[in-house]
C-alpha cells in the first residue's frame, strides 16, 4: 500500500496509505468496482459482489459438522409434537438468533419454550440447573445460540437428566468440546474446511442456516405436501439486526445478509422490530448505522440493566400494543444504561491511563455495573488504539469481565488460554470480543500472563496503524452525486470499512465550536468550490486545536467519509473529518 499523498504524518500522527492504487482518481462509473475490489473482492467476482444476495453466496449447510444432525433431531420433535426450548444468549446476536428460531417453529407448528438467562443472576451461557428446568417443563430437546462452546458441565447435567441440547454457537472452541447432541460452530477447531471459512458469521447467522437445513430436512420428509413452507428469507430482519450489532466481518455471506436485511426491515413485517424503530425515532427505513447504534443498543440494554428476556419477547411479539410497550421500556433502560456507562467508563479511563503503555489494558473495580464493561471496554480500545478489559469486581472478590480487541489481535484465544492455564475460572470468545471470569486475586497474573502474550501482536497492530484511503477528490467533488455512489459499494461495518477520501488542497473558512465539542467549517479549494465539514468530539483533541487555530492562508488536505447532511430536509454533502495534513 503505497504513501498517500506523501503524507508521512499528519496532525494525528499517523501516515496516510492508499488501500488499493496510487492516487486513485476515478470517476463515479467505476468507483464502485474500485471500492469493490480494495476490499478484498477478486475482479473475476465483482459481479456478486455489486448486488450480494442470498442465494450467490449461501453455502451448503451440510458443509458444516453435526448440522444434519441437528436438523434431523429438531424435524423429529416437530413432527412428533415433542416440546423445543431455545436458550438464547442475552446481548443482541442471542436475542436475534432466539428469536429467529422460535418464530420459524412456530410457523412450523411448534411452540417452543424461550429461556434468556438473567447477567447479574445467572450470569453468560447455560447452566446445568436452567437446563434441567427446561427439561422439568416437558423440553425434550433445547437449542443454545450464541452460547454452549465452553459449557462443559452444564451440557453434562443436561445430558443426564435426559436433555438432548443442539449448541449454535460461532465462538471460538477448545480442543475437547463439551457433549453436546450436536455441537455446531463454524469455528469449532475440527470443522470443515467450507464450515470453517464461514467462521466469521455472528450466532444468529448460523442458526439462519439451521433453519435453512431444518426447512431441507422436513421438505424430503414431505412435512410440506399438506402445508406451506415457511419464507425464511422473511426472518433476515433479525439476521441483519444480529450480525451488525455483534459487529460481525461484513464480507460474503454477512454482506449479503445485511443487505438483504436491510429489505426486509424496510417493510416492517416484524411487529416488534418496528415498533423499536418507532421508540429510537427512525423515521426513514433504517441504514446498516442505525442497527448498530439505534435498534442494537436498545435489544442490550434489556439484557444489560433491566429484564433480559424482553429483546426476545420484543421481537417475537404478536400484539403490536404490547410491542410499543416493550419498546417503550428498552427506550428507558437505554437512556438508563447510557448514564450508568458514562460513570463506568470514566473511573475505568482513570485506571487506564496508568497502564496506557502496556499491550492490553485491563482495569478492575468493585461496584462497576457488570451490564455496561462491554461497552466500557470499547471506548477503552478506542481511547487508546490498544485491546483493553473491563473487570466488575464482586463482592467474593472474583470478577466478572468484558474485552475488545484491535484488528489483528485475536483477544479471544487468549483469553482462552489464560484459562487453560489455569489463570480465569471462565473465558473465552472470538478474535474481537471476549468475556472473563476472574479468580479473587487473580488480576496481576491475567494482566502478565495476556501482556506477554499478545504484546508482538499488539506491537506489528499499532506499527501498521495508517490513515486507509480510497480515493482523492478536489473540493468541488465533495456532492451528494458521490454519496450515492459510495453507498452501492455498502453496506459498511467491521471488516468492510466505510469509504474515506481525502479532498483539498483547500484553506479553511469559518472553523468553529459546535454542539458537544464538535469542530465546524467550511473548505474552499484554488478554485474557488467550497464543501462542510464537521470534525466530531474533536474541540479538545490535537486535530480539533489544529483545525480551529489554521491560519487563513493554510491550505490543508482533509481526510474521512462523505456523507449527506440532510438536517432541516436538506441534501448536500459534507465530510466528517478524521485527519487532516498541511499541503
Amino acid at each position: 500500500m503505497s504513501l498517500a499523498l506523501g503524507i508521512e504524518k499528519s496532525v494525528s500522527g499517523q501516515p496516510w496509505r492508499w488501500r488499493r492504487a496510487a492516487e486513485p482518481a476515478v470517476g463515479l462509473d467505476t468507483l464502485v468496482d474500485e471500492l469493490l475490489l480494495a476490499r478484498g473482492v477478486e475482479r473475476e467476482d465483482l459481479a456478486r459482489h455489486r448486488d450480494p444476495r442470498i442465494r450467490d453466496f449461501l453455502p451448503d449447510p451440510s458443509c458444516f459438522k453435526d448440522m444434519d444432525k441437528g436438523a434431523a433431531r429438531l424435524a423429529d420433535a416437530i413432527e412428533s409434537g415433542e416440546t423445543i426450548a431455545i436458550f438464547g444468549d442475552y446481548d443482541v446476536d442471542g436475542a436475534t438468533s432466539a428469536a429467529l428460531l422460535v418464530l420459524l417453529l412456530r410457523r412450523l407448528g411448534a411452540t417452543p419454550i424461550a429461556y434468556i438467562p438473567d447477567r447479574l443472576m445467572e450470569g453468560y451461557g447455560p447452566s446445568g440447573k436452567a437446563l434441567v428446568e427446561l427439561k422439568g417443563r416437558g423440553a425434550g430437546v433445547a437449542v443454545c445460540v450464541d452460547c454452549g462452546a465452553q459449557a462443559f458441565e452444564a451440557l453434562d447435567e443436561a445430558k443426564a437428566a435426559g436433555l438432548d441440547v443442539i449448541v449454535v454457537d460461532h465462538h471460538q472452541c477448545a480442543s475437547r468440546l463439551p457433549d453436546a447432541f450436536a455441537m455446531i460452530n463454524p469455528n469449532r477447531l475440527d470443522e470443515s474446511d467450507d464450515g470453517a471459512a464461514h467462521g466469521h458469521l455472528a450466532a444468529v447467522g448460523v442458526a439462519f442456516l439451521l433453519g435453512v437445513a431444518l426447512l431441507r430436512e422436513l421438505r424430503g420428509r414431505g412435512f410440506f405436501t399438506e402445508r406451506e413452507e415457511p419464507r425464511i428469507l422473511d426472518l433476515l430482519d433479525l439476521v441483519a439486526l444480529g450480525t451488525v450489532a455483534d459487529v460481525a466481518r461484513l464480507k460474503t455471506l454477512n454482506r449479503a445478509f445485511v443487505t438483504q436485511g436491510l429489505k426486509v426491515m424496510a417493510a416492517r413485517q416484524n411487529i416488534g422490530m418496528s415498533a423499536l424503530a418507532e421508540a429510537a425515532r427512525l423515521v426513514k427505513p433504517p441504514v446498516c448505522r442505525d442497527l448498530g447504534f439505534a435498534l442494537g443498543p436498545r435489544i442490550n440494554a434489556g439484557g444489560r440493566v433491566g429484564k433480559s428476556d424482553l429483546g426476545v419477547r420484543l421481537l417475537t411479539a404478536t400484539d403490536p400494543e404490547e410491542a410499543r410497550t416493550i419498546a417503550v421500556e428498552l427506550d428507558r433502560l437505554n437512556e438508563e444504561r447510557r448514564a450508568i456507562e458514562m460513570l463506568v467508563t470514566d473511573q475505568a479511563q482513570i485506571q487506564a491511563h496508568k497502564h496506557a503503555d502496556d499491550p492490553v489494558i485491563v482495569v478492575m473495580s468493585p461496584g462497576w455495573h457488570q451490564g455496561v464493561i462491554g461497552i466500557a471496554a470499547a471506548r477503552l480500545k478506542e481511547r487508546f488504539g490498544r485491546p483493553a478489559i473491563v473487570i466488575a469486581e464482586c463482592d467474593d472478590r472474583t470478577g466478572k469481565g468484558s474485552g475488545r480487541s484491535i484488528s489483528g489481535v485475536d483477544l479471544g484465544a487468549a483469553v482462552l488460554a489464560a484459562k487453560d492455564s489455569g489463570l480465569l475460572l471462565a473465558g473465552g470468545g472470538h478474535a474481537m470480543a471476549a468475556g472473563l471470569t476472574l479468580p479473587a486475586g487473580g488480576l496481576e497474573p491475567l494482566r502478565e500472563f495476556l501482556n506477554a502474550r499478545v504484546a508482538a501482536d499488539v506491537e506489528k497492530a499499532r506499527g501498521d496503524r495508517a490513515l486507509m484511503l480510497d480515493a482523492l477528490l478536489a473540493p468541488g467533488g465533495v456532492a451528494a452525486a458521490l454519496c450515492d455512489a459510495l453507498d452501492s459499494a455498502g453496506p459498511y461495518g467491521a471488516g468492510w470499512p466505510a469509504p474515506r477520501v481525502a479532498a483539498g488542497p483547500a484553506r479553511l473558512l469559518k472553523a468553529g465550536i459546535v454542539g458537544d465539542g464538535h469542530v465546524r467549517g467550511i473548505a474552499c479549494g484554488d478554485d474557488g468550490k467550497s464543501f462542510k465539514w464537521i470534525a466530531f468530539r474533536s474541540a479538545e483533541t490535537e486535530l480539533g486545536q489544529a483545525l480551529l487555530a489554521s491560519p487563513a492562508d493554510r491550505r490543508w488536505w482533509l481526510a474521512g467519509t462523505i456523507k449527506r447532511d440532510e438536517w432541516n430536509g436538506g441534501n448536500a454533502a459534507e465530510m466528517h473529518v478524521e485527519d487532516a495534513a498541511i499541503a
